[in-house]
């Protein structure tokens, strides 16, 4: 009897063994996480963590590739075939045109995660040369003449949308009109000398290549800069600014197709834990966690801000208005 049971326990110890062991001999995973311009280095640092958490969590190795470019486009680029499994694009409303025009999502997407699927929020200020020579300090001024102002171009890219909006609110606001706030948006892109495609394009056109007075840009790629160019550049926070939120998705048709779909919704779930919400404060996009916010308070200070909901009504409501072809955007670069 002693024999047997030894023999019993052996068996089921080998069982265990060649289970565990199946689990780590589970062939690698790929993943293509579909993003926009100036999230490059955040995710190269939360894919790493991820990595090392899903290997701990079911013995499998996960590869993560990136790709990054202006939001508009790379929608385009999934809509187009590119197999994306994940979308971490710059607003809501380039990744409602993976349902409308691919069939790739479902409609509700932003009902999937937290905060609208929104992990992480940011917002639009003004970067200047080191010691701001020209006085820039608010939307205003980026109209006055002699000012040349850097900003890419809204068919393409997510960030230079919210740019834009950000501007014609202030000015709505600022003198009191629809007519008034578009004379002062077709002002200010009289003062830009060239559109680059996406938000990483202008931050090289306006830091390297000495190009512009001031780069309407994404707050954390203006850290960055501040980080690598701190004796060549500022930047200031206008009196008001937008509230961006760049939402995540997975596309359920490629995620099928591949049969990566649970690893792609933990990628993104794992977006709201603490250490991705650190990650996402430390590379200066604004958390959306108390602990991380609380964290880094000092670096992401409370501005006053608004909404596209406030303002505009829904993003498809702004893209309608704004940024369809024939629309004000249209009308505006037509006209300088």
């Amino acid at each position: 009897m002693k024999i047997k049971s030894l023999f019993l326990k052996l068996a089921a110890s080998a069982a265990l063994s060649f289970a565990a062991g199946s689990v780590h001999a589970q062939a690698p995973v790929s993943l293509l996480n579909v993003s926009y311009d100036p999230t490059r280095e955040l995710y190269a640092e939360f894919n790493q963590a991820f990595a090392k958490h899903w290997k701990t969590q079911t013995g499998q190795d996960v590869n993560i590739k990136q790709s990054h470019g202006g939001s508009g486009k790379q929608a385009r680029s999934i809509i187009d075939g590119l197999d994306a499994d994940v979308a971490t694009l710059a607003l809501a409303g380039d990744t409602d045109a993976l349902h409308k025009n691919g069939k790739l999502i479902p409609k509700d997407w932003q009902k999937r995660l937290p905060h609208n699927s929104a992990p992480y929020t940011s917002t639009i200020v003004l970067v200047v040369r080191q010691g701001n020579p020209k006085g820039i300090k608010d939307w205003d001024d980026l109209v006055k003449p002699g000012i040349s102002v850097i900003t890419p171009n809204p068919k393409t890219s997510g960030g230079a949308r919210w740019n834009y909006l950000a501007a014609w609110e202030f000015a709505k606001r600022q003198y009191g009109s629809e007519a008034k706030a578009k004379d002062f948006v077709t002002a200010l892109y009289k003062n830009v000398p060239v559109l680059d495609t996406g938000a990483r394009g202008s931050s090289i056109s306006f830091a390297q290549r000495a190009q512009g007075d001031v780069f309407i840009s994404w707050e954390n790629e203006a850290h960055l800069l501040e980080k690598e160019f701190g004796n060549k550049i500022d930047f200031v926070y206008p009196s008001l600014s937008i509230l961006a939120e760049p939402a995540v998705t997975v596309v359920d048709k490629n995620v099928d197709k591949k049969g990566t779909r649970k690893v792609a919704e933990a990628y993104l779930q794992f977006l709201y834990t603490d250490e991705a919400q650190d990650l996402i404060g430390k590379h200066f996009y604004r958390p959306i966690s108390a602990k991380a916010q609380a964290k880094y308070a000092k670096q992401l200070p409370k501005i006053k801000l608004f909404t596209i909901e406030e303002a505009f009504g829904s993003w498809e409501q702004a893209a309608k208005t704004h940024f369809a072809d024939g629309a004000y955007f249209d009308q505006i670069y037509t006209a300088k």
